[in-house]
This record gives C-alpha cells, structure tokens and sequence, in this order.
C-alpha cells in the first residue's frame, strides 16, 4: 500500500504536470473538476499529515501569506534596462557599432522578440525549485516577491527535464487585456475608482501584502532571458528553447535571423499584428544571438551593447495648454512642465508633461490656450510633440523662458554647448539642497534606511537640515517633536546614519552629486586615486589619463573641489568618520598583477568572469574594459571575440589563457 509521503508526492508531481499541461502548453488532459478534485485529495491529506509540508505544493497557489515588509535582496545578476529606438535608421548605426567590435567579417544573427509591457522580475531555481522571486527595483537590488509570485499559475514551482542546479531566469508579469476588463467591471460595480492601465496594476499587485489578493489576480508571467554559470546553451535562441521544455512559459512569437531585413519584417510584421494581441506590448526587442559575442560585446554602464528595445510610436492624443511651471533640479537644471487639460492616454489620465528646455518652447512657439498633441514618450514620460495650427492661443499668450530661479529667485544662467538653464545658487537654493540629501540618502549610494524623501523635505524645512552633513548632527531631542516621527521610527533613521559611516568610499563619493559622476565612474576614480585628497588635488589632465573618465567629467569634478563650500562639507563628512578613502581588500599584493592592467573576455571553466575580475583586483591589478595602448594582458576565455584578441596582437599585449593565469598568480 502506497504510504502517505509517497502519496503526496504523487499528487504534486500529478498536479504541477496538469499545471503546466493547462496554463504553459493550453493542452489539458483532464476537466477543470478532475483536476479540482485532485487539488481537494491533496489539500485534505496536506491538512492531516502538516509534517509533510511543501512550500512549493500546488497547494499553496491560493496564497495565505501576509507580508508587511518586502526584503530588499542584492540581484546575483544584475538586470540592466535596454537602450531603446524609434526608427531603423538607428538599428543600422546599432549593428554598425556591434560590427566595430565584433569586427567587419563577423557573422551575426539576432533573437527578436516581442517587449511585454509589465513588471520586470526575476526567479531563482535550485534543484528544479522555485527558491526566490525578485522585482527588477533598480537593477542591483530588488524586493522579494517570492509568496505572491508562487500564487501565479504560469510561474512553474517544479521544473522538468535537464535543468541546471542553479540558475536565475527573467520575465515579465503581465496582466492581459481581459483579465485586466473583468477587474474594472468589478470595480465599478462596487463604485470604486477603475484600475488606469495593465501595467500599473500588474506592478502594484506584485506588492500587495496578502498573497490571496495576488492569486485572486488573473496575471501571468513570460520568461524571456536565463542568468547562470555554465548554463547548458550558447545562444539565447536556444535559452528561449531550453526555457520552455523545462516549463516555462515563453512565447512562441520569438524568431531567430540572420540579418536586419529579418529584424526589419519581424517589426513590420508586428506593428500591423499588434492590437490583435491579448496582452500589451511596446515595441520589439533585438538580441545578438550567440552568447560568445554577447560576452565579447559587454556591457555600458546601463545597458547591454548587445541588445536593444525598437519602440513603436507612442499613442498621441490632442488637449489644451493651460499653463507652465518650472521644476529646479538638485544639479540645479531648471526644467519646464507643462499643465495640460486632463486628456486620457494609453490608459492613463495625463495632466502634465515635459517641455525639456527653452530651446523647445522655442521650437514650438508655444501659447497658453493652444491646443497641443501629447504622447508618451517610451509609453512612461508624456511630452508635446506638436501644436495644432488651426487652434492656437492669443499672441499675447507666448510662452517666454523664465530669467530668475523660481524658487529662490537667483537669476539662471545658461552654460555654453547645452540646452539646460541653472540655478547657480547651490548652497541657498531649497529643491537643490533636499534633492542633493535626498540623492545622498539613496539606495546606490549611502543607503539610509529610516530615510525618506519626503523626511528630508520636513526636515529642511524646519530648519534641522540644510546640507549632507547636518544628517550626521541629527539628534534625537530634534525629531521627536516632528509629525510622524514616534520613538521606533526616529530610532531606526539615527541607527540607518550611524551604519552609513560604514559605506565605502565609492559610495559616498556617487552620493556627493558631482554632475556626470555616476555609481560606475565613482567607483572608477575611487579605484584609480584611492582617497578624497588625491581627487581634491588632481589637474585636468590627471583625470583625463583615466580610462572612461573624459573631459567633461573630468572638468565637472574639477569645478566641484574648485568651490569652496564643497570642501568645507568634506571637511565636515571627514570629522563625522565616513569612509573617504578606498579600503582595498588585497589578499597578498602579486607583484606580476600590482598595477598591471588587465581586459577580461570570454567564459573560463573555473572562474565566473566576475569572480576573477575581483581577484586579479585583490592581487593589485586594474580592471580595464577594452584593450588599449596601456592594457598590459589580455586574460583570454573560451569563445573570446576576434576584435579584441587582434587588437592586442596589434599592440603586441600579452594574452593569457586560464591556464597561463593560475601561473602567473605562481600557483
């Protein structure tokens, strides 16, 4: 007789087949009451025998958990955005930058695929188990979503077949036209505000608290990209094919070509199929095949080089311009809004949008009363794309740029070769300075938990905050009084200050705002010049010398430690004990790696690419990203681009295989 474990196990593997059969493959072999009556027989045995429990039963679909607080978990892989493009001009100059690299005789061929319009996710699986679900957050870290994600019937919690031991894999939930219908006739049958678009409310059911909300949700999920060591692929056509015979939901409107006609008709094809669609797409994404090439093509600091998103164009609707406002920025970029008649657009009630600087208002000789187009720009940011000739405004009317910040009334000033107005009154200027904190307390760079932005605001108004150091005179006898600030909540913010001291220097030079010094070029220099002093004493050409770091963020960083005021707040940040110089974690400094520059391309069999990036780091050697005249070796892995090795045979560069490597570290 078969025993109870064994039962149980039975009737899951029974179930999460049946699951998969219904809602991945739309090819079910027994009745909706079968199958109920199956989910009944387990769940009873489930409720008798709780010793045998499973988080990942099928069971558990219905949800239960209640969640008050989303952990915030490092991505073991990050998940950069993609560059987009409106017009098939730009994906010429695309391939033609990919063919610079790759070099002019090489063969590409291109996954393109349909760009789902909903919220960015990621899931880990081990041993064929959904372990972790992940919102995208901001590529680096994301909340974990791992209950309402297991409530989603197209998310798999048992793989089948030759799946690796460990792996991520990314997605898109989605929430499709009809399920997102019945959800609104709902709601205005019981006189509730209607849900604005698909997006949004797939987004926002992601990080409702109680799971049996999520599975009352009719949402799905499509697997797109797979993140992992060793993967058993070597393309992402094949990742595409691989996904799906191991349960995953993926659509099967992919297509792998070998040219950019091919890519050219999959567009075209799409654009005209689109509407017919039972769920929202934006536009179409193109990938270089062959992960060997992806490898070798490398990343920006915010994107794939070898992948990119073609927009269609955006829904674009006529309204009328009543009024302009002016936004400060905490760089002091003085950007202009506009004030719409509400006007209705791709599901979303639209009031206001950009005009990006004077040279547009120019350009469109705006006049308040005109009648104006609108879209979305990336179906997120509205903006005016045109006026409507025939219904214009009174001359009188003319929208003039205005002269003084609308703020703090300093007059702007506009620098020469950009479009932007400034604000030159950094210190006494009220939205620089709680943007500049606000900046300084965020999750790239110090990190403040306790923290918020609308904190800061409160704070700098009342006075107890006027720039990033007053953070560290914070006092408990201060907060107190404050609306929302109970004992708990002003513990937390002065322990999230204290454990900010402990952030390494990359981190608090990203969070000073210096203009154009990003997460990836603060780390950069703080790996190059190892302290505050040195880049508070390096010329021009100094930083010039430095691989990424060009001439206008060498002269942005220049004019900071140029300003007396910068200075005194670095004096300040020093006395309150925050890390301004590089802690570098050397193992035992290699006299063959300390100061020696190294490119890193190809897949290795020991290391993952990261992994010896950071050693050859620890060891005391530089991490360059492309081969140039001071690259010193070229540590060279399986499937290495062809570029790049006959660059540095041009140079004459040492290239080093793994095997050369681990001798060189003598071992």
């Amino acid at each position: 007789m078969e025993d109870i474990q064994s039962k149980l196990i039975r009737l899951r593997n029974e179930l999460h087949e049946h699951n998969r059969l219904y809602y991945i493959e739309d090819a079910p072999i027994i009745s909706d009451f079968e199958f109920d009556a199956l989910l009944r027989e387990l769940q009873d045995l489930e409720n008798r025998y709780p010793e045998f429990y499973d988080s990942n039963s099928p069971t558990q679909r219905v949800g239960g958990g209640v969640t008050k607080n989303f952990n915030t978990i490092a991505h073991r892989y990050p998940m950069y955005s993609l560059s987009n493009t409106y017009t098939k001009e730009e994906l010429v100059q695309w391939e033609e930058r990919i063919k610079k690299i790759l070099g002019e005789e090489a063969e590409v061929s291109y996954t393109c695929e349909l760009k789902f319009d909903g919220a960015s996710i990621s899931l880990t699986y081990e041993q064929g188990r959904l372990i972790q679900a992940l919102t995208r957050g901001d590529g680096v870290q994301g909340d974990a979503i791992t209950a309402n994600v297991k409530t989603i019937n197209t998310v798999p919690l048992q793989l089948k077949g030759d799946y690796p031991e460990f792996f991520e894999i990314r997605g898109e939930i989605i929430l499709p036209w009809e399920g997102f219908h019945k959800m609104n006739e709902k709601r205005a049958a019981e006189g509730e505000p209607l849900y604005s678009n698909p997006r949004n409310t797939a987004s926002g059911s992601l990080k409702l608290q109680d799971s049996r909300l999520v599975a009352e949700r009719p949402l799905s999920c499509f697997l797109y990209a797979l993140a992992g060591e060793q993967l058993p692929i070597s393309s992402q056509f094949e990742a595409l094919q691989k996904a799906r015979e191991w349960g995953f939901k993926v659509p099967d409107s992919a297509r792998l070509v070998h040219s950019l006609e091919g890519v050219f008709e999959f567009i075209d094809h799409w654009e005209e199929m689109r509407q017919e669609l039972p769920y929202e797409i934006d536009g179409i994404v193109i990938k270089v095949n062959a992960l060997s090439q992806q490898q070798e093509l490398g990343f920006t600091a915010k994107a794939p080089r070898w992948a990119i998103a073609f927009k269609y164009q955006a829904e674009a609707v006529a309204t009328v311009l009543e009024g302009v406002t002016y936004q400060v920025g905490r760089t002091g970029s003085v950007t202009p809004v506009a004030q719409l008649k509400p006007v209705l657009i791709s599901g979303t009630i639209v009031k206001r949008a950009s005009l990006h600087n004077a040279d547009q208002i120019a350009k469109l000789a705006l006049r308040i009363g005109d009648a104006v187009f609108v879209e979305k720009g990336g179906e997120i940011i509205p903006k005016i794309t045109g006026v409507d000739s025939t219904s214009r405004g009174r001359i009188e009317n003319k929208v003039e740029f205005i002269t003084h910040c609308p703020e703090c009334h300093s007059e702007l000033e506009r620098i020469d070769g950009e479009a932007q107005h400034y604000c030159v009154n950094q210190s006494g200027c009220p939205p620089q300075q709680i943007g500049k904190i606000q900046h300084f307390i965020s999750r790239k760079a110090m990190d403040i938990e306790g923290l918020g932005g609308e904190t800061v605001g409160l704070l700098y108004h009342e006075g107890i905050l006027s720039n990033l150091s007053d953070l560290y005179r914070l006092e408990k006898e201060q907060l107190l009084p404050l609306e929302r600030m109970a004992e708990k909540s002003v513990n937390n913010l002065l322990e999230g200050i204290k454990k900010s001291k402990e952030k390494p220097f990359s981190k608090v030079l990203f969070g000073l705002g210096i203009r154009f010094v990003g997460e990836t070029v603060a780390k950069r220099l703080a790996n190059s010049f190892g302290s505050i002093e040195a880049l508070q004493n390096a010329t021009l050409e100094d930083l010039i010398a430095e691989d990424d770091i060009g001439e206008r963020i060498a002269q942005s960083i220049v004019n900071y430690f140029g300003q007396e005021e910068n200075n005194k707040l670095i004096e300040d940040l020093k006395s309150f004990g925050l890390q301004l110089e590089q802690i570098k974690l050397i193992k035992k400094v290699n006299s063959a790696f300390e100061g020696k520059r190294f490119v890193v391309s190809g897949v290795f069999e020991k290391y993952s690419r990261e992994d010896i990036k950071s050693e050859i780091e620890s060891l005391g050697g530089i991490i360059a990203s492309s081969v140039s005249s001071k690259t010193d070796f070229l540590l060279a892995g399986e499937g290495m681009g062809p570029s790049k090795k006959a660059k540095a045979e041009a140079l004459k560069i040492t290239i080093l295989s793994e095997q050369d490597y681990t001798s060189l570290k003598g071992e």
